[in-house]
């Protein structure tokens, strides 16, 4: 942590001393661990390029940057948006058109997967973001509990009745099934989205919050809760990083990303343990991703337009994300690198990247609108927690999220 905070503060310090010309970058880390290898990698063709960076946590990077697009001033000339807020910064209008003459993306839409693509779209139908990295969504389970239990991945997600039926076992051996039942929720709401909707809305801005997606999400997180299975402890927290470690949790529903994260800090001693899966019930997901946007105030634009073509378009720096910082690449023609093929000991030599690859490949398209973060505020962080925690009848929480969504988007 204090490597990461040197690493912010002195990169911060090079932005304020920039001179014209120079490309600031602003964005939330472990994006500066990636960045510090692959700039030396673009400047070997780009020798007067003069790129630094400033890096604040994920979410004070995206208010700052929310407070940056609202007055004008502040930003960089390159910012790195998540995938949670993209729609809305987009259709705030403080980004550039990248569909536009000067910059001429939509020559490069067909080089990357389908769904980020989309993603990166305004309302216009002109693009706005470029995904850098995408996390296709999977199951990271732990193979001693499988092997406790006495069976086998492809049984435990043939649907959701044999993944809590696995719970229920794991739950004779002390070992809950999952870290937050709302995970479950959150999954099938992000990914079970039928044709021509968005995840909240509909094409023409009608909520979605009440039909039979958010009942079917509701439900299933609070049966698990109900029934014990899940260990009720949030994401990123000490709490979350022990269960990891100990083996308490028996699986973990993510993205590809979370590999990284458990490899190189969260739970490094657990290697050989842990194994990858498609998730429960045949879903295809997105779980998290990653698109750099230029500013509309930003002073270099055409200098970033070539950084931001290079960090997405350029296999070089697609592969290296994957390597440095577990960033899976949005770059369908790196999937035949032999970055690939190659067994990965965390996963006791599982080739983890080829089920990443096929993941990602076949995630349906689902373009954000611009009351996704707060109806998601509403529904994931609000109202779900007042059905597992607090007993509140799914309908009843459901009707009162939709009401309070029109009342906030208006």
């Amino acid at each position: 942590m204090r490597k990461t905070l040197a690493l912010g503060i002195a990169a911060s310090l090079m932005a304020f001393s920039a001179q014209a010309g120079d490309i600031r970058l602003d964005g939330f880390p472990d994006f500066n661990s990636h960045l510090d290898k692959i700039i030396p990698v673009y400047q070997e063709d780009h020798a007067d390029a003069n790129i630094t960076y400033q890096m604040n946590n994920h979410g004070d990077h995206h208010k700052r940057l929310t407070t940056n697009l609202a007055t004008g001033s502040g930003a960089g000339d390159i910012a790195i948006v998540d995938v949670g807020f993209i729609g809305t910064f987009i259709n705030s209008g403080g980004f550039e058109n990248l569909s536009g003459a000067d910059y001429g993306a939509d020559a490069l839409a067909d080089q990357f997967v389908g769904y980020a693509w989309a993603q990166g779209k305004g309302a216009d139908g002109n693009q706005y973001g470029i995904p850098v990295d995408i996390g296709p969504g999977v199951m990271y389970y732990r193979r001693d509990a499988l092997k406790a239990v006495g069976t086998d991945i492809d049984s435990v997600i043939k649907d959701w009745d044999s993944y809590i039926a696995y719970g229920r076992e794991l739950k004779k051996r002390n070992i809950y099934l999952i870290a937050d039942a709302a995970d479950v929720a959150g999954l099938i709401i992000r990914t079970t989205v039928k044709e021509g909707e968005g995840f909240y809305f509909d094409k023409d801005g009608n909520s979605l919050i009440t039909s039979q997606r958010f009942v079917t999400a509701f439900n299933l997180a609070k049966t698990i809760r109900d029934e014990g299975l899940d260990a009720e402890i949030g994401s990123w927290t000490n709490e979350w990083y022990d269960a990891f470690k100990s083996g308490s949790v028996a699986t973990q529903l993510s993205g590809a990303w979370l590999l990284g994260h458990l490899q190189n800090w969260m739970a490094p001693d657990t290697a050989g343990l842990w194994g990858v899966s498609n998730l429960p019930n045949g879903i295809y997901g997105s779980w998290g991703g990653s698109f750099l946007a230029i500013p509309k105030q930003a002073k270099n634009k055409k200098e970033a337009w070539e950084f931001i073509k290079f960090m997405s378009a350029d296999p070089r720096a697609q592969i290296a994300g994957l390597k440095n910082i577990g960033a899976f690449p949005v770059l369908t023609q790196t999937y035949t690198d032999s970055a690939f093929d190659e067994p990965i000991d965390f996963l006791a030599g599982q080739q983890g990247r080829q089920l990443f690859a096929h993941v990602a490949q076949r995630v349906p398209a689902v373009a954000p609108m611009k009351g996704d973060l707060i109806a998601e505020d509403v529904v994931l962080n609000g109202v779900l927690r007042e059905v597992l925690n607090e007993g509140k009848p799914v309908e009843q929480a459901l009707k009162e999220a939709e009401r309070l969504i029109k009342r906030r988007v208006k």
